[in-house]
């Protein structure tokens, strides 16, 4: 099995759902149906390390992460720049797995990354599996999360060090 093949879930309310919730006016809960749906999809080929099974080479298809992030509408001003980029989006998989972005790894005026909520992985669907996180970028696969399960979004707040 790879490392990126989640098993099904038997639960049919959460099946192939996910909540984003956190510094946002709207949190949503989607499915992968939701994301095929609801935005355009964009597809990547991807090679990348994996730890346990070496390399790994897949092609996903899913919308692009920064367009389903603007429909919950993070709590901060988007003209302003260093606002948006103190602001970090967790992940958690349906294997208990995490990983953190940066606002600004996907942000069109910093990093501008292709990173994907993939809805297909090699020709299959995810509907029952749960979309998956894709960071083309990444040489290995740490940071692919499989079944996710919740999106927060939120700042990293930093106490004051100086006098």
């Amino acid at each position: 099995m790879s490392s990126l093949t989640a098993p099904p879930r038997t639960d049919p309310v959460r099946a192939g759902r996910f909540t984003i919730h956190g510094e946002v006016a709207r949190p949503l809960t989607l499915s992968v149906a939701d994301l095929r749906r609801r935005w355009g999809q964009h597809e990547a080929t991807v090679t990348f390390d994996c730890a346990t099974s070496g390399p790994q080479e897949h092609r996903f298809r899913g919308p692009l992460l920064r367009e389903v992030m603007e429909a919950v509408t993070p709590s901060f001003d988007p003209r302003r720049r260093k606002e948006r980029a103190r602001f970090l989006v967790a992940f958690t998989g349906g294997d208990g797995h995490h990983a953190v972005l940066s606002w600004a790894e996907f942000d069109t005026d910093f990093g501008n990354g292709p990173i994907l909520l993939a809805t297909r992985m090699d020709g299959t669907e995810l509907d029952e599996a749960g979309c998956q996180l894709v960071v083309p970028t990444d040489h290995c696969g740490a940071r692919y999360i499989s079944a996710v399960t919740s999106v927060w979004i939120g700042t990293c707040r930093v106490p004051h060090a100086g006098p």
